[in-house]
């Protein structure tokens, strides 16, 4: 059973292993069970997808401004969820991708 918990805030702002690394990433991705931030799998490194694989938590919801969609990695379904505790996205002013000043020239040729 997938737990979403909507009490749980984000990590931050932007995927939590590409910030450790000082590497980059396409679109956001938030676990609903613990506000763990990764990567979607269009990026580099997939870091939502690995969070998924390493812990279980298998829903997430897009961290991107305007988008509200649940996925659910067990099921490989799009679900309905709850409102989960702010902030609902990352910042508007960061660029997609981002983050500003690591996203390589040749990103197009990088991505999934």
């Amino acid at each position: 059973m997938t737990t979403i918990d909507p009490s749980v805030p984000p990590s931050g702002t932007g995927c939590a292993e590409c910030e450790a690394a000082g590497g980059w990433w396409v679109h956001l991705r938030r676990c609903a069970t613990c506000g763990h931030v990764g990567c979607c799998d269009t990026s580099p490194e997939q870091h939502a997808t690995a969070h998924f694989r390493s812990t279980g938590h298998a829903v997430v919801q897009s961290f991107e401004p305007g988008e509200d969609w649940f996925w659910d990695y067990d099921r490989e379904v799009a679900l309905s969820g709850p409102s989960l505790a702010p902030p609902s996205a990352r910042p508007e002013a960061q660029p997609v991708p981002g983050p500003a000043g690591r996203v390589p020239a040749d990103w197009r040729s990088k991505i999934h």
